[in-house]
């Protein structure tokens, strides 16, 4: 017997990814550090790594039906920018795939109505309604469910204000596969350690939102250079003068995790390097940075905007490839509830 070094190779398990995205209005900054950069980086590792425009969660709110579609393909050329390959990622729009919509419904069987009364995102979202509070937005968390658990992703890269809907998309899936069987993944969430909560710039108290935000507390990935240096001057910052985090400075606590973000390093590394400095001069730092990082997605994005039938072409592939896949599950998903007709022995 020959005998010859033994050498192991430890393989990771496929990870398959999904996360989906709203198109609703331009996307700021907080969306594409605590989001779409995390698509990119997983469109390599995810197999595969699949990315959702949700048009259908845009309705569970009042909006303008005319510009929806226009919105859509907005987000598409601004992912497309950030750096996602539809030749390396499943990209669509949701209600393309109409077993999103299906699954839905399904799984409102194993969801518990207490649960979703709970959601912090209904409360403050049903707070802003004036005329209707939809029970679109009452069930906008099963359908996010579903949205995932159609594809068995076992990661959802999403940021820190989506933590408490993941959980509920844990819960439903283990509730659903105790009463029916071992049929759907549980997923966990991917948020960034750093930047998965980018806050408003002129109450940095809460999150940065292109709905409860006005607009010099936003950073628009869009914004060209002068736009986004005058925000960022002008950003809150709070009394003393030391560029360091603490619960009485949230202001310079937010330049310094966005600084942190950019740079892709800790924000202790932040404070040692600008601990000498006065805040004027950090935000100009700051400032500087974020227009030269986003620089070249803004440049990318002016470029495939105005061609939407590449856009449609693109929207369209991504929604053969994940049909393919949300289709099987929902074979076995009809079949464990007892749907439709019953298969073939």
């Amino acid at each position: 017997m020959r005998c010859g070094r033994l050498e192991s190779v430890h393989r990771l398990p496929p990870v398959r990814i999904f996360s989906g995205i709203q198109p609703t209005g331009r996307k700021h900054l907080g969306n594409h550090i605590g989001a779409i950069r995390q698509y990119v980086e997983g469109q390599d590792r995810g197999d595969p790594a699949i990315y959702s425009i949700v048009d259908l969660h845009a309705t569970s709110v009042a909006y303008d039906p005319a510009a929806l579609p226009r919105y859509v393909y907005d987000t598409t050329a601004m992912v497309l920018a950030a750096g996602l390959d539809p030749d390396r990622c499943i990209l669509f729009r949701q209600s393309d795939v109409k077993e999103h919509t299906e699954l839905c419904w399904l799984l409102c069987s194993v969801t518990a109505h207490g649960d979703l009364n709970r959601m912090h995102q209904f409360k403050d979202k049903s707070a802003q309604q004036r005329e209707l509070i939809s029970a679109g937005l009452f069930l906008y968390p099963v359908l996010q469910a579903a949205d995932v658990l159609a594809y068995r992703a076992h990661e959802v890269p999403v940021g820190d204000d989506q933590r408490q809907h993941i959980e509920l998309m844990r819960d439903i899936a283990e509730r659903f596969n105790a009463a029916y069987g071992d049929v759907l993944v549980a997923p966990e969430h991917r948020i960034p350690e750093v930047g998965a909560r980018i806050m408003d710039l002129q109450e940095p108290t809460r999150k940065m939102s292109t709905t409860a935000s006005e607009e010099r507390g936003l950073i628009f990935v869009d914004d060209d250079e002068d736009a986004i240096v005058k925000k960022l001057k002008s950003a809150v910052t709070d009394s003393g003068s030391e560029v360091r985090r603490s619960e009485d400075k949230p202001g310079i606590a937010n330049l310094i995790e966005i600084l942190a973000a950019v740079r892709a390093v800790e924000p202790d590394e932040i404070e040692r390097e600008f601990s000498d400095s006065r805040y004027g001069d950090f935000k100009v730092a700051v400032a500087e940075e974020v227009a030269n990082y986003l620089a070249p997605v803004r440049e990318r994005y002016g470029q495939l905007r105005p061609d939407e039938a590449a856009l449609e072409a693109a929207l369209q592939q991504g929604a053969e490839s994940a049909r393919e896949i949300a289709s099987d599950t929902m074979v076995d998903v009809r079949g464990a509830m007892g749907i439709g007709a019953p298969r073939p022995a």
